[in-house]
């Protein structure tokens, strides 16, 4: 559609235009004019270009006429407002976790006793040492800009953690400080692909990380693993997929939403495949790695041979020490990439809060692992997996694999899918079930769909263990009222611990 204003000045109409699609393709049948006469005596054109005309790639000729102005108001400003959006934004999907989480927040603040289990957020208090020293910068002045990379106390303080605990070697000018994991995940992906290029992403996945990169203009490739095989990617899968256009691959361990680890010798397997693909790259989102049960460990994907030159490590302050509103994570990687994602930072936010960074800085010197206050926290997050793994093992018709760290239970419910609602209505997929469990039961939880797993829902147990113990007995309560098909009933039912 092609908007022209003209305003007459001395009998002579003057035009000004916004061009939108294709005008050579498009011939005069496929076109339309209509005016809407103004009372200061300018005049709105449309010119209408029939969709199949429109420029290839964009998503609507949809367009908003900006109100005629009050009486007396001069109608040269007034154009028609183009409201389209660049596609790969237009396409992207809003985050199903941040929109239950929402949704029962709302529900909560208006009365309604809610149990949100749908968030990624520790119950915990941030430790007091982190607090102070949040406090202490606020109290002396240290409000300014930092360097766009962070400041250089907490890089050099990273690279030592790397070290340390990850067998990692790194130097300040390789360590990019940023608002969080996920803003580093977003750089990361967006400096290393583009159009024509191809991301792996094994299913069960965090549910942006596809959306990351469709931004880039890259194609996420979903490969689905098996609950049976505790959600992992095989190394057979990885060979399957691979191709010239193979750009990037995503592991997440622990795993959010499935809390799966990968074994030392599966991390290896899947290394000996990437290492014969020169184009491939590795997103190793390691922001689990501290919440993890034994005899469960975890590994460094770029402490394997042949792997640090390959590998975009993402961790951040936000899980293990219950910092998710102080907004601070980091990138660390070969100084090619990470000056890449700096370059992209610098754009786009500038560096990280300082007050943030001087709270890294105290929860970096917590002691190896986060320290004792760390391993309390690991220690409750265990006491509370290991009583709902109980409770969901003896509910009927749900299955389960045990996860090995984070805080999350993924579970099968797909055996009540199709069930008849007592009082009327069927629950067909995990969407409805959630709704059903949010509306019935109060529970809030994230359908499996929106991490690539439609049979599932996702639990997180960042909760008290009153809260969790009761979130149970609803779900329990409301289970009872949906009467599921024959088939589903009698399928043998399987526990995979």
């Amino acid at each position: 559609m092609l908007g022209v204003q003209c305003r007459p000045v001395n009998g002579v109409a003057l035009a000004s235009s916004v061009a939108y699609g294709d005008l050579k393709a498009a011939g005069k049948e496929h076109l339309s004019f209509h005016s809407q006469p103004w009372r200061t005596g300018a005049c709105h054109f449309r010119l209408r270009i029939q969709k199949p005309f429109l420029r290839s790639g964009v998503p609507s000729a949809t367009r908003a006429l900006v109100p005629a102005p009050p009486n007396g108001q001069s109608g040269a400003s007034a154009v028609e407002l183009d409201l389209s959006l660049n596609p790969r934004v237009a396409a992207l999907k809003s985050s199903k976790t941040m929109f239950i989480s929402d949704k029962a927040t709302a529900m909560k603040e208006s009365g309604i006793d809610v149990i949100r289990l749908a968030a990624g957020e520790p119950d915990f208090r941030t430790p007091q040492a982190i607090v102070e020293a949040g406090v202490w910068a606020a109290e002396n002045n240290l409000t300014r800009y930092t360097p766009n990379a962070g400041t250089l106390e907490l890089r050099k303080a990273i690279c030592h953690k790397l070290q340390e605990e990850n067998g990692l070697t790194y130097q300040p000018d390789e360590i990019l400080v940023s608002n969080g994991a996920k803003q580093s995940i977003a750089q990361a992906v967006i400096a290393v692909c583009g159009p024509g290029d191809e991301a792996i992403v094994p299913a069960p996945f965090w549910v942006s990380y596809p959306e990351m990169v469709s931004l880039s203009g890259a194609t996420p490739v979903i490969v689905p693993t098996l609950l049976e095989e505790d959600f992992l990617l095989k190394p057979e899968q990885l060979s399957e997929v691979l191709n010239e256009k193979s750009r990037l691959l995503f592991l997440c361990s622990p795993s959010n939403p499935t809390g799966s680890v990968y074994k030392l010798e599966d991390l290896e397997a899947i290394a000996a495949i990437v290492a014969k693909h020169p184009r491939l790259l590795v997103v190793a989102d390691e922001i689990y790695e501290h919440i993890i049960y034994s005899p469960a460990k975890h590994y460094s994907f770029a402490a394997l041979p042949g792997m640090w030159e390959r590998t975009l490590t993402v961790n951040g302050f936000s899980k293990a020490f219950a910092m998710t509103g102080w907004r601070l994570g980091y990138l660390a990687a070969p100084k090619h990439f990470l000056a890449a994602a700096n370059k992209i930072q610098s754009q786009m936010t500038s560096g990280a809060c300082s007050i943030s960074q001087r709270a890294g800085l105290a929860a970096l010197n917590l002691g190896y692992a986060g320290g004792e206050v760390v391993a309390e926290m690991v220690k409750a997050f265990r006491q509370r997996r290991d009583a709902l793994v109980k409770k969901l093992l003896a509910m009927d018709g749900v299955k389960l694999s045990v996860p090995q760290g984070a805080f999350y239970l993924f579970p099968d419910f797909s055996s009540y899918f199709g069930a008849e609602v007592q009082g009327g209505g069927t629950v067909n997929n995990a969407n409805e079930l959630c709704e059903f469990l949010l509306e019935k039961c109060l529970v809030a939880l994230v359908p499996g769909d929106a991490f690539g797993e439609p049979k599932c829902l996702r639990i997180s147990y960042a909760a008290s263990v009153e809260e969790l113990e009761e979130a149970v007995s609803r779900i329990e309560k409301g289970l009872k009222l949906l009467k599921r098909k024959e088939s589903a009933i009698d399928r043998k039912e399987m526990i995979w611990i």
